[in-house]
């Protein structure tokens, strides 16, 4: 049961080290820290993607600044608590580390998969130079009752495709995990630089 779990959510990302690894949490006595991975993207603009690693994967005392890694595991989201409201966070959760000399083959740098469950309702819209997209949030069990909510990006005739989906609907979906600048409005006079994640769709399919 829990193999088949873990089937549903697969990322594979390679890139380069561009931080240090932070003390995120402790369960049982094993910690996990947080490191930033740069993945380069085809239009050769690139990706900063965090990662989610137990001390017992790697040594996170050393300083591994540059070095390529190959990480294997799961993209998951927990909800944070700031400014009154509950804020949606995600990383990838390790599960497998390989440090390798070669980044070059992009295609196959950042890839994930997703089966889940459309937990409300896609939203479509065009761009001001008429691009279709539309948003969708996933929800993806875990083991143990939980799920990880996951923002989906569709483009084109994926857009109109996911457009007609209804809450609950059971989706799978292929692409890749991006990152997007976007500047926060504090109150009226602060505003603060965030970074989003989400999955760029390349492929999904509704099953029944």
């Amino acid at each position: 049961m829990t193999d088949k779990i873990i089937e549903n959510n697969q990322v594979s990302i390679m890139g380069k080290i561009i931080s240090d690894f932070s003390f995120s949490h402790e369960v049982f006595g094993e910690g996990f820290y947080m490191v930033d991975i740069s993945v380069q993207r085809l239009s050769d603009s690139t990706d900063i993607i965090p990662v989610m690693v137990s001390e017992r994967l790697i040594d996170v005392r050393k300083n591994y600044h540059g070095s390529i890694i190959q990480v294997f595991g799961q993209f998951r989201s927990y909800n944070r608590h700031e400014e009154k409201k509950n804020r949606l966070v995600l990383s990838v959760f390790a599960r497998e580390l390989n440090f390798t000399e070669d980044d070059t083959d992009k295609v196959k740098s950042n890839q994930i998969f997703l089966d889940g469950y459309i937990c409300k309702t896609p939203v479509y819209r065009r761009t001001p130079l008429g691009r279709e997209i539309a948003d969708m949030l996933l929800a993806v069990n875990r083991p143990y009752g939980k799920s990880d909510y996951i923002p989906c990006i569709c483009w084109g005739r994926n857009a109109r495709f996911a457009s007609g989906f209804e809450v609950g609907g059971h989706v799978q979906v292929w692409g890749r995990i991006q990152s997007r600048e976007y500047v926060k409005k504090l109150d009226e006079e602060s505003a603060e630089r965030r970074i989003a994640y989400e999955v760029s769709v390349s492929k999904l399919e509704y099953l029944d």
